[in-house]
């Protein structure tokens, strides 16, 4: 070996600690499976932040050596790549095996906080789940999903994160041929709602008992010493779920495809395909392409991922009790029990975005009386909250100018500072404390199409760079941003978003 190789092999190595957990599960768990190989993996973006986050070394590593190892060509000491398995209902039609089609898990490091992270690779190749696909990805779908994806950490919403992505100099064919990108991705782990399933299905008990007790183990330590520790774990994924999707709707996010293949058992967001954010508040918007008959809407959210959740306890019934009757009553009660939680953490967070400090359950009726309000004009939802900010402190004029007919405001203002007297904030320090709920910049679909479009049609990665800045502080009033904030002309709308990663 020559020094130059040596050291590079070294240089390697120092990279990750990998710790491989689910690795040692065995098959049907997992496959081992390498990546393809590409023609000319070239660095887009590497998250230097997230990277030392995660304790990572890279002292001397090149671009060049970071493109090869995050386009999975050079495998760092101690991974141990491999497709996972799962099952999934898919727009409500149950599909008994899916699994990583274009996803390769290269394996788990310790971060410096003590967490296990995954880090995985999408457009890695085809895998033993790829079905017909080609298991790669297209440029466009990685950068839309490393942009709100950090963009959602940003906001404090429990997500996967942005590692890096790589160009391959390789071409995929979709509608056209589009350029080839690899998507690195952080997550507490990418066990799924589906995971469960895949094992149900099956009829494997054994497995499922063997999942649950790994899912135990590595996202909810200390449930294994409850009288019903499965049941302990239905109910914590309920709890986790009720809160990330009303931290969702306080965003005005819509996911975009909810199957229970992209629901996570850890309570993060996954999977940023035909996601959006809204501009003009429409509780019934969809964005996907691919959901023609608002399955997905954003009203339809919350009975969606109760939906979901009970076909987690479906899953689940055979280790739940050996009674079969038992298992369905324990089963419905954690289920049932999400309508409560999310209502709960969705009124805590509406709440606060119009500043309340101690919501009550009379406050829903004046949080609902906005939102109508605001559908009615088609106020832009990340506008007029954030001009409501503006209200709270001073003058309303930014907050009615939001609205078709300022009018609707006024009158629910009276209402509004009614209930804010009884709180007795000073102005100032309500204002700020509603800034901190309401976020200032958002990515904005038009803007990301944007970006997409530069980087796709002119190796202009410009604007997907400045894009990945703006939403690094999304609560923060900077100026310099502030073309970020503005909805989109009539010529700019994006109507359709699409899966693609």
């Amino acid at each position: 070996m020559t020094t130059d190789v040596r050291t590079a092999v070294e240089e390697t190595r120092r990279i990750f600690s990998f710790d491989n957990s689910y690795a040692r599960l065995p098959a049907p768990f997992q496959l081992p499976q390498r990546p393809a190989m590409v023609s000319a993996p070239k660095l887009i973006a590497f998250n230097r932040s997230l990277a030392a986050e995660l304790g990572l070394d890279l002292e001397g590593a090149s671009e060049e050596r970071l493109a090869a190892i995050f386009a999975g060509q050079e495998l760092v000491d101690g991974a141990q790549p491999l497709a996972m398995a799962y099952a999934g209902h898919q727009f409500g039609q149950f599909v008994p095996q899916l699994g990583d089609g274009r996803a390769i898990l290269l394996g788990e490091v310790i971060d410096r906080k003590g967490q296990r992270r995954d880090i995985q690779l999408k457009g890695g190749g085809q895998t033993p789940f790829s079905r017909r696909g080609d298991g790669r990805a297209a440029l466009g779908p990685v950068l839309r999903e490393y942009i709100v994806s950090e963009a959602m950490a940003a906001f404090g919403i429990p997500t996967t994160r942005a590692l890096a992505a790589v160009t391959t100099g390789d071409p995929v064919y979709r509608e056209t041929m589009l350029p080839g990108a690899v998507f690195t991705r952080v997550a507490s782990s990418h066990i799924r709602v589906g995971t469960f399933q895949f094992f149900a299905a099956r009829s494997d008990h054994e497995g499922l008992r063997r999942l649950a007790d790994y899912v135990i183990a590595r996202h909810y330590p200390g449930l294994e010493a409850q009288e019903k520790p499965y049941l302990a774990l239905l109910r914590a994924i309920v709890a986790r779920q009720a809160a990330l999707i009303a931290h969702w709707m306080a965003v005005g996010f819509i996911h975009g495809v909810m199957n229970t293949d992209n629901m996570t058992v850890s309570g993060e967001t996954i999977d940023f395909g035909p996601c959006a954010f809204m501009d003009a508040y429409d509780p019934a918007k969809v964005f996907s392409s691919i959901d023609q008959n608002g399955r997905y809407a954003y009203r339809n959210q919350p009975a969606v991922g109760q939906w979901n959740l009970a076909r987690l306890a479906e899953a689940m019934l055979p280790i739940l009790d050996s009674d079969i009757d038992a298992a369905v009553e324990m089963a419905n009660g954690a289920v049932i029990d999400f309508a409560h939680l999310y209502q709960t953490a969705w009124l805590q967070r509406m709440g606060a975005k119009i500043g309340l400090s101690n919501a009550e359950e009379a406050d829903r009726a004046l949080i609902e009386g906005l939102l109508d309000a605001m559908a009615q004009s088609g106020a832009d939802f990340t506008l007029t909250f954030r001009a409501l900010c503006d209200a709270a402190e001073s003058e309303d004029a930014a907050v009615r100018a939001c609205f078709a007919d300022p009018a609707a405001f006024d009158a629910w203002a009276v209402l509004w500072r009614e209930r804010l007297a009884r709180d007795a904030q000073m102005p100032a320090a309500l204002a700020d404390a509603m800034r901190r709920a309401n976020p200032y910049i958002i990515p904005r679909n038009h803007r990301i199409e944007q970006a997409i479009v530069a980087a796709v049609a002119n190796g202009d990665f410009a604007p997907f760079e400045r894009m990945v800045e703006a939403v690094a502080k999304p609560y923060e009033t900077r100026d310099s941003f502030s073309e970020y904030t503005t909805p989109p002309l009539a010529d700019e709308v994006v109507l359709r978003t699409f899966c693609g990663t």
